[in-house]
């Protein structure tokens, strides 16, 4: 039976990135981080590390593609939100697709935002890349405050509040510390309250 690197040699270098990437992950989930070495991976997959060291100029080099990778499925999820004729209501389903995708992602969104891999530092340019997926919340920000929905402020500021309290939730999840039904609700809470603080006078 022919190995996962050699199925996907027939496809092109991008499927056989996507494959070192999906072994990466399986190890990652299967057997935690200490697991992220070139030769488990190379093992794993059924190449040789050089060919690692040439994709990806090794594990670092690796871990930054699934960092990207993660970003990239994130901006695929918030892109996909529906647009609603209520930027507020836009805005609240952004947020839920936020958690969606975490609990769809877990091991992704934690080498993304939890510091999952010891020691890994996304480039400059890596990190610039991430933050640009942010773009979508801060555009339904951008229409609320246009719609005269929320009181004046800055719209990045606001969209990165509305982050930093939905990732608080989120994390939470993840370690175990709520149900799937007691995070939805205090989910909703949350951006309930903090929409309600931005929102202009009734």
């Amino acid at each position: 039976m022919s190995s996962a690197y050699e199925q996907a040699q027939q496809a092109g270098q991008g499927a056989v990135r996507a494959a070192i990437c999906d072994a990466a992950i399986e190890l990652l989930v299967a057997e935690g981080p200490a697991a992220l070495t070139v030769r488990r991976i190379a093992s794993a997959v059924g190449c040789s590390t050089k060919v690692i060291y040439t994709l990806f100029g090794g594990k670092d080099g690796l871990v930054e593609e699934l960092w990207r990778e993660g970003f990239t499925r994130f901006g695929q999820a918030l892109g996909g939100v529906r647009r609603d004729a209520d930027p507020v209501a836009y805005l609240e389903a952004i947020g839920r697709a936020y958690r969606a995708y975490a609990l769809a992602e877990p091991h992704y969104y934690r080498i993304m935002f939890e510091g999952v891999v010891p020691g890994f530092e996304p480039s400059p340019t890596a990190r610039q890349d991430a933050r640009e997926t942010f773009a979508v919340p801060v555009s339904a920000v951008e229409e609320c405050l246009k719609a005269g929905l929320f009181a004046e402020a800055d719209a990045v500021e606001i969209a990165d509040t509305l982050w930093i309290a939905a990732h608080g939730v989120v994390s939470l999840e993840l370690a175990g510390f709520f149900t799937h039904d007691e995070a939805e609700r205090r989910f909703e809470k949350m951006a309930d309250a903090l929409i309600s603080a931005y929102s202009t006078p009734t």
